[in-house]
């Protein structure tokens, strides 16, 4: 058996990359040669946490099919000198999804980072915003003495936030500063027209929160906002938003709303977050044939390119349907590669797996595979501060977190396995010479029906360990997430 050692510590949109939906290492300390079995341990103040993993059986064969993302990954990964002629020999799924050929990394947004040309740009883009306030090109006011101007929250050219602002406008425009001058004027004088700072403020009701929301940040802090497109397969709040033009203006107010509240949350210092991580569920998306949803679509998406340049950090596609791929390439040839670098596209089998590499799983909602939940009285233990831990259970394997308990108190977790076809089981072994184990969770037969995620608690009156157990019986690897707490034991 291998055992690791380290510590547990306690839970201390946009340019044309902005897009409405679619039409519509451990040390090993120890081996022991007859057994296959790893174990980590972990030290907590309370209690201390060893991970084995031990075989059930021989594993049993791979299927020899693959889906249609798996054969994808394989394609891209595997290394040409493997490839057997046999490998060679078999056919090429014809319809596949995109993929970036490259990353995007944001660029800074500080003037010591940028090159020559770039600041020559700015400081240029800058003598044009002061003459043009001056001169009240940006107001219809009557006054003699200049206005001041503010956009997102931000008064142009009073500090260094402005900088950022300005850079989005370059940077949608490739630097091209009459480009980036026109673009920001016509933006200050849309943004009046459509009374922006009044409609920020205006309640428009909340029948549409499931189809947008903000829910937590990703691993380099951004927020993430979700949109659920398939919420519009009701047909009531399909024909309430937009069933007529007034309906469909109204949703438009509605998103141009929510965009801007969400932006007003950001930092745009220089160094700050001032970008949105996009998510888009495509799970049950109406199609293309929606009339109502391709205007409404074409309206926000217009907006949107005009007057929110650079404010997106990366979209990625969850749940893609097989119509989204002609979609897709329908339209890739009028995008940018600077805006086909923020895509990422991930099939239903493929949606946590995508997600977690760019948002860690406290942080993912519980329907996409995280453990995240709204905090209320149903889930009060747990929040996104506080850390999950995953592991992969091989097919055909046993394996056992061991809660080791060093104080009396109360144990509190949760934890979930993705797709679950494993069976689970908790006890508690207490450290005595009587033998007896208390059966906290019988072995479970854990399938896609039941509920996503597991939570349970024992109070420790005796000294000893919590055993949580997952049997993968399967041929796949599962992924497991887990977290605990310790509680203090209340007499």
């Amino acid at each position: 058996m291998a055992e690791t050692e380290h510590n547990h510590q306690p839970p201390l949109a946009a340019e044309e990359d902005i897009l409405p939906p679619p039409s519509p290492e451990p040390l090993l300390a120890s081996v022991e040669v007859e057994s296959v079995v790893e174990a980590v341990e972990e030290h907590h103040s309370v209690v201390t946490v060893v991970e084995k993993e031990a075989p059930l059986t021989e594993p049993p064969q791979e299927p020899t099919t693959t889906t249609l993302v798996e054969a994808q990954h394989v394609s891209l990964t595997l290394p040409e000198k493997e490839l057997t002629e046999s490998d060679k020999s078999k056919p090429v799924e014809e319809k596949k999804i995109p993929q970036s050929l490259i990353s995007f990394k944001e660029e800074s947004n500080k003037v010591s980072d940028l090159s020559d040309s770039e600041v020559k740009a700015l400081e240029e883009l800058k003598f044009l915003v002061q003459e043009a306030i001056k001169d009240q090109t940006f107001t219809t006011g009557t006054t003699d003495l200049p206005q001041e101007v503010s956009i997102w929250g931000v008064p142009l050219l009073k500090d260094d936030r402005s900088d950022v602002i300005l850079l989005k406008f370059l940077r949608a425009r490739d630097f091209k500063v009459k480009e980036s001058f026109a673009m920001l004027k016509n933006t200050i004088l849309w943004r009046k027209e459509f009374n922006i700072e009044e409609l920020v403020d205006e309640n428009l009701g909340d029948d549409l929160e499931k189809v947008v929301f903000m829910d937590g940040h990703d691993k380099e802090g951004h927020p993430v906002c979700y949109n659920v497109y398939g919420e519009f397969q009701n047909k009531e709040l399909y024909n309430k938003t937009f069933g007529d033009e007034e309906k469909r203006n109204k949703f438009l107010r509605w998103r141009i709303q929510f965009l801007e509240r969400s932006i007003r949350k950001l930092d745009f210092s220089p160094g700050g977050i001032n970008t949105i991580f996009q998510v888009s569920d495509l799970k049950n998306s109406p199609g293309p044939g929606k009339r109502e949803l391709r205007i409404a679509t074409r309206q926000a998406l217009q907006l949107l390119q005009d007057n929110y340049p650079e404010f997106v950090a990366k979209q990625v596609f969850i749940n893609v349907p097989w119509w989204y791929l002609a979609f897709y390439t329908m339209i890739s040839p009028f995008m940018t590669q600077r805006t086909k670098s923020k895509f990422v596209f991930a099939g239903p089998s493929k949606t946590a797996e995508t997600l977690y590499k760019f948002i860690t799983p406290e942080q993912v909602p519980v329907q996409y595979g995280g453990l995240s939940v709204d905090y209320c009285e149903c889930n009060p233990e747990f929040t996104c501060n506080d850390p999950v831990t995953e592991i992969i259970v091989k097919p055909a394997t046993k394996q056992t977190v061991e809660i080791i308990v060093n104080e009396k108190c109360i144990i509190v977790w949760e934890l979930r396995v993705l797709g679950w076809e494993v069976t689970y089981s908790a006890e508690y072994v207490p450290n005595t010479d009587s033998g007896y184990t208390v059966n906290i969770q019988k072995p479970r037969k854990m399938t896609t029906a039941d509920e996503p995620v597991v939570s349970s608690s024992f109070k420790i009156v005796e000294l000893g360990k919590i055993l949580l157990t997952i049997d993968n019986p399967t041929s796949k690897k599962k992924k497991l997430l887990y977290r605990f707490k310790d509680k203090p034991c209340s007499d």
